[in-house]
């Protein structure tokens, strides 16, 4: 489905530590992707702003996830900081997963892939489900567009897996 209105990402970028490891093929290929789709189709729409389409950096500070947003006139919106505790049983599976796909793939075993990206989906569906819960009043994001910000939460700990044990 195309753009609804002007309540869309027209532009979308992370800012990763310096010293951020580079990712694994699935985690690199999830990011293009949802960077690809959130620019193509997504709903975004910030409760104090109809002034879109948006441009949007995610960044993670002190763990938290910073949302920094300007509209179609280049106005900055006001930064929506979120705490990812609530998030750090996914990002830590979302990790479990690439290791085992990068694992299965090493093997040659086309049915654990096929059964490992069946639970990557479910994690991602999740996931979503929590980002539009947590930015209900503050943004409004349809399904997908929180499934693909999601995956941009995950990629942005990459090298991090450690903090959240």
């Amino acid at each position: 489905m195309p753009h609804r209105g002007s309540s869309w990402i027209k532009e979308v970028s992370l800012t990763r530590e310096e010293d951020a490891p580079d990712t694994t093929s699935l985690t690199h290929r999830d990011c293009e992707i949802a960077l690809h789709d959130l620019k193509e189709d997504s709903f975004f729409q910030p409760e104090n702003d109809k002034d879109g389409p948006y441009t949007v950096e995610l960044y993670i500070q002190e763990n938290k996830l910073i949302f920094h947003i300007q509209n179609k006139f280049g106005k900055d919106i006001p930064f929506l900081v979120l705490s990812l505790k609530p998030y750090r049983r996914l990002i830590k599976d979302y990790f479990m997963i690439v290791q085992s796909y990068d694992d299965a793939v090493k093997d040659g075993k086309p049915s654990r892939i096929e059964a490992i990206d069946m639970g990557r989906r479910g994690l991602h569906n999740e996931g979503a489900e929590l980002l539009q819960e947590r930015l209900s009043g503050k943004i409004d994001v349809d399904f997908d567009t929180a499934r693909r910000i999601f995956t941009l939460i995950c990629v942005l700990h990459t090298g991090k897996a450690h903090i959240l044990r």
